[in-house]
């Protein structure tokens, strides 16, 4: 049954990078849907697959080593992947799907003035025929709406804080008012104070707007804060996933989701260590044969050393371990 709601739809979706020598299995298989005006957190470790599934969706991966091997990424009902590169271009990337990058002083150019780009993508997309003028005065809308005064436009990136930067950038991002935003841990270059700013400001613009977005954090308390549903992933997979509330207080609970939530300081106990999660990510180019987290789970059995753990579901809530193996509803699709 089709839902009329839906506005992106993850398949099955499999990324390599290749090498010369090796091959990097960094996308493995994971499924997931949004909803429109709905914020979905991606959560994870350094190296889990976040990164490459934003690029994936806004088929930016590098043309040279990357290869989407397998599944569909289906936006407003069209697969992107089969979309031809022009139409990419001209009719999704920036106008309708928009990708806030994690490091904004790499991202922006920096022999161009703040509002010459923030102005381009206008440009770039302008089916609404906008003359000079009102591309300048959007421009200077975009700013103000994202906290900085007009006259800032004709500053260089360099002349600008960590946090107008990462401004200027969600102000590039939003000027077209896409459908989704794709916000690549927007806040990790910035100090707690700008990051609360910074954060209320999408979550305020993003209400305004009614626009979607998935979050790519490693931050639990950002999730709690921003999103209506979170998905867990772990060496290229979704281990767990469902609404906020499943993922916090739910039934059934990844001990990888456990070991995330015992890395964080509990304000109401007195600790003198924090319960980091022992050991590493696995080798992407020779990931264990049975569950990918084995090798560091604290609870792990014999069977999770040899056999991948199929999907248990408990309403909205969907986990991928073998120690609810007992129940009933175990299911290899997310």
């Amino acid at each position: 049954m089709s839902n009329e709601n839906e506005l992106l739809r993850v398949s099955n979706l499999e990324v390599i990078y290749t090498s010369r020598h090796e091959t990097v299995h960094a996308v493995n298989g994971i499924s997931f849907s949004l909803n429109k005006g709905e914020t979905l957190g991606l959560v994870g470790e350094t190296g889990a697959g976040k990164t490459t599934t934003a690029y994936a969706i806004m088929r930016v991966l590098p043309d040279r080593t990357a290869k989407v091997l397998n599944g569909t990424i289906e936006f407003e009902g069209q697969n992107l992947l089969q979309l031809p590169i022009s139409t990419m271009q001209h009719g999704i990337r920036g106008e309708k799907i928009s990708l806030i990058f994690q490091d904004p002083m790499s991202a922006l150019n920096p022999i161009m003035k703040v509002g010459d780009q923030i102005g381009e993508a206008l440009k770039y997309h302008n089916k609404e025929n906008l003359t000079p003028e009102q591309i300048d005065e959007r421009v200077d809308k975009t700013l103000e709406l994202v906290g900085i005064q007009r006259e800032r436009k004709y500053d260089f990136p360099h002349q600008l804080s960590g946090g107008m930067k990462q401004r200027v950038m969600i102000a590039i991002a939003l000027v077209c008012e896409p459908d989704l935003i794709i916000a690549d841990e927007p806040t990790t270059a910035l100090d707690v104070t700008i990051q609360a700013q910074v954060l209320a400001m999408i979550d305020e613009l993003r209400e305004k707007l009614g626009t979607a977005m998935i979050l790519i954090t490693h931050d639990l308390g950002i999730v709690a804060q921003m999103c209506d549903n979170v998905a867990i992933m772990y060496a290229g997979e979704i281990i767990e996933i469902g609404s906020v509330e499943d993922i916090y207080s739910g039934e059934m609970q990844h001990p990888y989701t456990t070991g995330l939530f015992g890395s964080l300081p509990d304000l109401e106990t007195k600790t003198e260590r924090l319960r980091p999660i022992d050991g590493l990510m696995p080798d992407p180019t020779d990931l264990p044969v049975g569950c990918k987290f084995s090798p560091r789970c604290p609870r792990c059995m014999d069977i999770c050393r040899t056999l991948p753990p199929e999907f248990h579901t408990c309403g909205t809530h969907k986990v991928a371990c073998h120690l609810y193996d007992d129940r009933e509803g175990g299911n290899k699709n997310a």
